[in-house]
Parts: C-alpha cells; sequence; structure tokens
C-alpha cells in the first residue's frame, strides 16, 4: 500500500510539475491562427514610375507587362497638380492613342492629385506592351488601373473553381452551349405594363442619368420603392403568354430560352419562400410565370435558364454596397460607378444581409424548382464581393453541377464570357472561354412601347451570322408587354431567322469557327445598345461577302444575298486542301464547280434561294 502511496504521490507530483511547466510553454510560445491579409487591389495595378521611364525630350516611354487582358484607365499621378501643368496630352498604348487635358479627377490618401483619362485602354492579350506619354507637365506615376467593369481577384478560389468548371458535368453542358448556337433572351416584368412611359413621360425624356431602356424604369425616374411596387395590383398578363412564346423561340429555331427571373426592380416572377415581393403573393396572376414558361419550352423540346440579378435589387438590396466601396476607392483615387444602385431611397438593411436573406435563398429556390435548368445567366455584379461571386458559383454547382454560370456571376467565376449588350467582338480578338452576345430586336430589352425602330431580318441575320464565324452563341431578345404579348414586328423577324435557319441548319447547329471568319466588305461591329440606336445600320450585302463555320470535314460558306450567276470564294481555293463535293443546302439540284489556286467557283444558275441568302456546303 504504501508503495502504491508513494507511487501516486509521485505521479501527482509529476503531473503537476508537468502541467506547470505545459503553462510555461503555453505562456512564452502562444500558437494562434495565421492572420489573413486584407487583399490589396493596388497589386494588381500596373505603375510606372517616371524615373524609370526612357526620356526623350518631353517623352516618357516604358516596357511594361500585362498578365489580366482586359479594359484599363490610364491616369497620371502628382505629388501637387500647378497651373502650368493643366494641359493636353497625349499617350500611346500600342496603336492606341489618349489626347486629353490634365485635370484634377481625385485624390488619395495621401492627398496625391490624380488625374484620369476618360477613353480606356483595352489589352486583347498577355504579354508586354509599351506606353509612351508627350507632356511637360511635372508628373510623379503612370498608372494603369483596370476598369470597375473588370476587377481583378486574389485568385484564392481559382483551383477550386476550375476543378468544377473542368469537370464531366460542366463541360457536357458546354459542349450542349456549343451546339445550341441560338437562344431566346426575355426581359419581362412589373415595368412592362408601362411600356417605357411614367406618369406621361417617356423615359428617353426621364430627368436622371443612366440606360433608358425600359426595364431601368424605377431607376430612370428614382421611383420610390413602395409607389413601384403598387404595379404588381394590376399586374395579371394572358394565360396563354407560356404556350405563345415557347412556340415562337421553336418557330425562330432556338435552342434555348433565358427570362428574367428577377431583375434590378427586385420583383420575381417565381413563387418565392424568401420574399412575398413574387407573382403569386403580390400580384392577381396568383401562378408561377417562371414554372409555367419553363415547362411549355421543355413541352416543345427546348432547354430553359434563367436571368438574375444578384448584386442590384432596387427593392431589397440597399445601395448594391455602393457606399461600401466608395470608401476604398476614394482613398486610392479610382472612380465609383453609382450606375444601377438605389441611392435614391435604398432599403434600410446592408447589402449583405441581402444577399444572405433573399439572393442566396432565391438562387437555391430555382434551382430546386427546376431540376433540368440549363443555366443561370446573372447580372448586375458591380460590388458583389469576390467571395459572394464565388459562393454563388459553388452553391449552384453543388446543388447541381450540369447548371452553366455565365461571366456576370463575377471575379472571372464564370463557365462563358459574354461580349456584352449588343456587342459584336472583332474577329482578331482572343477570348479565353466560350463566349456569347445578347441582343435586342429594337433598341429596349423590356417592352417600350413608342420604340419602332425594328432590327430587319437580314439586319438580324447578319449579327447572327458575324457571331457564329467567330465561334460564338447569340442570345437574342424580345420584350413582350405588359399582358405577355410579343410586339409583332418583333416576332416577326424571329419567324423569318427561323426559316432561313430551317434551311441552313448544318451550317449553324454544332458548328464551330474555321481559320477564315469572313471574306469580302469588313466587319460591322456593334458597340453596345446606344451606339446602334443613334446610328442606326446602313450596311449593304454583296455576292463577294461570305461567312464561314465548320464541322467535322465540311466548311460551309454562308452568303446574305439570294443566289444568282457564278460566285467566288476566295478562301476555299487548293491551299484549304482538295474539295471532295459541293452543294447548296435545302437545293437537291446539282451544282458545277471549280476548286483553283485562286478559289471556289460556283455556278448558282437556277438555283433558287431564301430571300435573305444561301450556304455553300463543302466536303473536304
Amino acid at each position: 500500500m504504501k508503495k502504491i502511496k508513494k507511487l501516486s504521490i509521485y505521479v501527482c507530483i509529476t503531473l503537476l510539475f508537468g502541467l506547470h511547466s505545459c503553462k510555461k510553454a503555453s505562456e512564452t510560445i502562444q500558437i494562434s491562427e495565421p492572420v489573413k491579409e486584407s487583399f490589396d487591389q493596388t497589386s494588381k495595378w500596373i505603375l510606372l514610375n517616371k524615373t524609370d521611364a526612357i526620356k526623350d525630350g518631353n517623352s516618357y516611354s516604358w516596357d511594361f507587362e500585362v498578365k489580366h487582358p482586359i479594359i484599363y484607365n490610364v491616369q497620371v499621378l502628382f505629388t501637387k497638380l500647378l497651373t502650368k501643368d493643366l494641359e493636353i496630352v497625349r499617350v500611346n498604348v500600342d496603336e492606341q492613342e489618349i489626347k486629353e487635358s490634365i485635370n484634377e479627377s481625385y485624390k488619395t490618401y495621401k492627398n496625391q492629385v490624380v488625374s484620369e483619362f476618360e477613353k480606356t485602354i483595352k489589352f486583347n492579350k498577355k504579354g508586354k506592351h509599351i506606353l509612351t506619354i508627350e507632356t511637360t507637365a511635372d508628373f510623379e506615376q503612370i498608372r494603369i488601373v483596370p476598369n470597375f467593369r473588370n476587377p481583378i481577384g486574389t485568385g484564392e478560389h481559382h483551383e477550386e473553381w476550375l476543378k468544377m468548371h473542368q469537370s464531366p458535368e460542366k463541360q457536357a453542358a458546354l459542349d450542349w452551349f456549343k451546339e445550341a448556337k441560338f437562344g431566346m433572351f426575355i426581359h419581362w416584368g412589373l415595368y412592362s405594363q408601362a411600356g417605357g412611359v411614367w406618369k406621361g413621360t417617356r423615359i428617353n425624356d426621364a430627368p436622371y442619368p443612366g440606360p433608358k431602356v425600359a426595364e431601368w424604369l424605377m431607376h430612370a425616374f428614382r421611383i420610390p420603392r413602395d409607389e413601384y411596387a403598387t404595379l404588381a395590383k394590376t399586374f395579371n398578363p394572358d394565360k396563354s403568354f407560356a404556350q405563345n412564346i415557347a412556340k415562337l423561340a421553336k418557330d425562330a429555331g432556338m435552342k434555348y430560352v433565358v427570362i428574367t427571373s428577377k431583375h434590378h426592380d427586385g420583383f420575381a416572377l417565381f413563387d418565392s419562400e424568401s420574399s412575398d415581393y413574387d407573382m403569386v403573393d403580390a400580384t392577381p396572376y396568383k401562378a408561377d410565370a417562371i414554372k409555367e414558361l419553363y415547362e411549355a419550352c421543355l413541352n416543345e423540346g427546348i432547354d430553359f435558364g434563367v436571368y438574375y440579378s444578384h448584386g442590384n435589387d432596387w427593392k431589397d438590396g440597399t445601395d448594391g454596397n455602393y457606399v461600401n466601396i466608395k470608401k476604398v476607392n476614394d482613398s486610392l483615387g479610382v472612380f465609383t460607378h453609382p450606375m444601377g444602385k438605389n441611392l435614391w431611397d435604398p432599403s434600410p438593411n446592408t447589402h449583405e444581409a441581402y444577399v444572405e436573406s433573399k439572393a442566396y435563398p432565391q438562387i437555391n429556390e430555382l434551382v430546386k424548382a427546376l431540376p433540368k435548368l440549363r443555366l443561370i445567366w446573372f447580372d448586375g455584379e458591380g460590388f458583389i464581393t469576390e467571395e459572394q461571386s464565388f459562393r454563388f458559383y459553388k452553391l449552384i454547382f453543388d446543388a447541381n453541377p450540369n447548371i452553366l454560370v455565365n461571366r456576370r456571376v463575377g471575379w472571372e467565376f464564370g463557365d462563358y464570357l459574354d461580349a456584352g449588350d449588343n456587342k459584336i467582338p472583332s474577329a482578331d480578338e482572343t477570348l479565353e472561354k466560350y463566349w456569347e452576345t445578347c441582343g435586342t430586336t429594337n433598341n429596349s430589352w423590356g417592352y417600350k412601347s413608342y420604340d419602332n425602330d425594328w432590327k430587319s431580318t437580314k439586319e438580324l441575320l447578319y449579327y447572327f451570322v458575324d457571331i457564329m464565324s467567330k465561334g460564338g452563341n447569340y442570345l437574342l431578345n424580345i420584350g413582350p408587354d405588359g399582358v405577355g404579348h410579343v410586339p409583332e414586328a418583333s416576332a416577326k423577324g424571329l419567324r423569318e431567322m427561323g426559316a432561313w435557319i430551317q434551311i441552313n441548319s448544318e451550317a449553324v447547329y454544332g458548328t464551330s469557327r474555321w481559320k477564315t471568319p469572313n471574306e469580302g466588305q469588313e466587319e460591322t461591329l456593334l458597340e453596345g445598345t446606344g451606339h446602334r440606336a443613334a446610328k442606326g445600320f446602313s450596311r449593304s450585302f454583296t455576292p463577294q461577302d461570305f461567312w464561314f463555320t465548320t464541322k467535322n470535314n465540311k466548311v460551309y460558306a454562308i452568303s446574305l444575298v439570294e443566289a444568282s450567276g457564278i460566285i467566288s470564294i476566295k478562301a476555299l481555293g487548293k491551299k484549304e486542301g482538295t474539295i471532295k463535293s459541293v452543294k447548296i443546302l435545302g437545293s437537291k439540284k446539282e451544282v458545277k464547280w471549280n476548286q483553283t489556286d485562286d478559289g471556289l467557283r460556283v455556278n448558282l444558275k437556277d438555283i433558287q434561294t431564301n430571300k435573305n441568302g444561301f450556304v455553300v456546303e463543302v466536303s473536304f
């Protein structure tokens, strides 16, 4: 017993000594969680110090490297801006030129003066570039800063995102998307009843700045949230709207439909558990319009997607995170664009609370309610954080990895790119992901009762063919009115496109970009919705103009004029290989042809074609 007692005392003393030693060790060696450093966005800027320039008189030049080929703003930084420095300067970046005045745009937290040029610079590829500035101003530094539309993230989630993006499910979905080529965009909501007019004033005459497209009604007139919400009381569309639109999409040859499940105004066209500001709870319609259109589209063999505004929500999304972002940007001397932010009547909650309580839950609701959903088309990303963008992508992948996510989820987490609203990239641009252009049939996305500037079928076909020849998809919009009716001029153009596509479908679905996108006249680029509205469309088409697509061992030469006489296609000369056969899609008549070093000559005499053009199918 004594031995046991002595042993017990010894053990106790040893334990006490050990505990004391551990306490001492914990006091001297404190192990703590690593502190996560905040992201310094300036590390992604290109900073060119005056002292490092090659100087030649009043000219200063730098070589620099671009790792992120996007749109940038060029700024000149001054310790102190003097009156004598207020001059017009010339800046050249590669072949792009800026010629503007020096002025005080912002001040940094260090009280340095920043002069930012209005014109932006676009880099299409990574690698070395040269900037030259000619000025007598006493500047300190040139800053090349990512434009507010193109924030560059930390890269923290890139590997995890890439693993999801490269999953078999996502790649199969992308294969479907590339095959589809042509989709229908639908902008429809409470604003559709107003038709672009508020209290007798057209939206184009609205007193406040911003887009003058009909779905921006609330923003253009700065309508208070409660007043705008009264539109829901009269929103009672025709019960046949879903079947009618699905049938129109099929007639147009469209393979998928994307509708605004919730636009920036915050109103949901579906039955939402997270908000009563929706079609079922707030309108006399009392039914889920999204579910109805989903089922109608599937019945017609058309795939389905939804648009969702995650960053902007003028009803519940407060100021769109504007104030928080502006504090940081002001300290660095960079612009914070207020466009799309509710600064006139923001909701009293925080933007983070909106994302947590409404945006994430509604995305979950849509994915759950629509098991065959093909894609989610995010918009209004603006000041969504990198973490939030990634979470949107991941929660969709975890729920259904077959759903594609577009670029506007933010921070480069999309599965595919969009060129921009009514924008078509140049043939020489290099895009790192598959892409799509969304476009309108007139100059508004939502229904605008007085906008009768409808694009002709020929113009719409040109955009479609040009996009296909460059390897992209075309998502063409309709804006139904308040009862869900599609304006006849819009529907007519789509049906005529469908008639052309039905004849020439082999040159459309499942094709990709050929080595030569087009020959003949130079491309007519679209630079946005406002560009087409202001300048119209005056391009003419000739028998020498061709656009090309390819599939398997075939090349398709697309013309937008009726067939007549002998045509010559320069890109299909012998240097491209030996041609095996030539035919005109939709025609059973044999054609005479001859391939030379100078091209392919085809005799189209007595060949009848669609008034909007024809396609030559060439097999190698």
